[in-house]
C-alpha cells in the first residue's frame, strides 16, 4: 500500500487526489472533480476506500461521502460499477478506479442502474437532471 501511495502521488493525473486516513493505509479519502461539459463540471466530490487484507487480488470498497444523484450511484453512496465488483483485476489500482468513477460521471451506464429515475432523466430530460444532481449536492452544504 506504501508503494501505491506513493505511486499515486508522483502521477495523479489533475482533478483526482487520494490520501490514508490519519496515516491507515488501509482506509483512505478521495476526491474527484467533476469532469467538464457534464452535470458534475465544478464539483467537488468526496469517497472513501476501504482495502481489504488481499488487496490488490480482491477490490477495495469504495463509496462516495458527497451525497450525489447519478445512474449508478444510490443514495447511500454505493456504486454499481463492474470493476468494482466482478471484473476487478490486480492490475487496477487507486488511480484506476478514480479516472473510471470520474469517467462513468460523464458516461452512466444506465442498462445498469441503482438510481433508475436518475437514469431515466439523463436521457429524458438534461436540465432536470442538472438541477437535481445540484439540488442534491447542496445538501452537503446545509
Amino acid at each position: 500500500m506504501q508503494s501505491e501511495l506513493m505511486d499515486f502521488m508522483m502521477s495523479a493525473p489533475p482533478g483526482i487526489s487520494a490520501f490514508p486516513n490519519d496515516g491507515n493505509l488501509m482506509e483512505w479519502t478521495a476526491t474527484i472533480e467533476g469532469p467538464t461539459e457534464t452535470p458534475y463540471e465544478g464539483l467537488k466530490l468526496k469517497l472513501t476506500f476501504t482495502f481489504p487484507s488481499n488487496y490488490p487480488y480482491a477490490p477495495p470498497t469504495v463509496l462516495f461521502k458527497t451525497p450525489i444523484y447519478h445512474p449508478n450511484i444510490d443514495f447511500s453512496g454505493r456504486i454499481c460499477l463492474d470493476i468494482l465488483k466482478d471484473k476487478w483485476s490486480a492490475i487496477y489500482n487507486t488511480q484506476s478506479v478514480l479516472l473510471s468513477l470520474q469517467s462513468l460521471l460523464g458516461e452512466p451506464n444506465n442498462a445498469s442502474p441503482l438510481n433508475g429515475q436518475a437514469a431515466e432523466l439523463w436521457d429524458k430530460d438534461p436540465a432536470e437532471f442538472k438541477r437535481k444532481v445540484l439540488a442534491r449536492h447542496r445538501d452537503l452544504d446545509d
